[in-house]
């Protein structure tokens, strides 16, 4: 596997990976009837950055970089993570998850925040406790799930510094 910036003609094979995710409704707070163009805009141009994970020449994983909130929060940025359904299970999220967090110590960031992970997206919640995020906050019913319908989102965070 290969993690490397997102170039605009990486697009289709993005577009690929996160289509199903955002059609399906169940992990992300993104309509699933999201356009082509606002999925591009949201995942690869409003963001600070952005990347891919390649293994083999073939697009299997993307995750964007964005400070979490503008002023006075701007110490602290937010990721999403997106592996393709065929790359699951194989380490693709872990991989780009400690990337990120040494791209944002690059960038000048401070902490990480994940502000809504659902909490039915058990294999995120477990991995990203599993590389040292804080669950610090429930909202409850905070997502319209497709098949349970308002469940709880977690916030998690994490201090890239090691001050805390």
């Amino acid at each position: 596997m290969r993690l490397r910036p997102a170039r605009p003609g990486d697009w289709p094979g993005l577009w690929e990976i996160l289509g199903p995710v955002f059609r399906a409704g169940d992990t992300y707070m993104v309509s699933p009837d999201i356009s082509e163009a606002e999925a591009r805009h949201y995942w690869t141009e409003a963001p600070r950055d952005c990347w891919v994970a390649e293994d083999e020449g073939k697009l299997l994983g993307t995750y964007y970089l964005r400070t979490n909130q503008p002023g006075p929060g701007d110490h602290v940025c937010n990721c999403g993570y997106v592996t393709a359904a065929e790359a699951r299970g194989r380490g693709f999220a872990r991989a780009m998850c400690l990337h990120s967090q040494e791209r944002a110590r690059e960038l000048g960031y401070s902490a990480m925040q994940f502000n809504a992970v659902v909490s039915s997206n058990l294999a995120a919640v477990h991995l990203w406790e599993d590389l040292g995020f804080e669950r610090v906050g429930t909202v409850p019913g905070a997502f319209r799930h497709p098949h349970h319908g308002k469940i709880d989102t977690f916030v998690l965070f994490k201090d890239l510094t090691g001050d805390r």
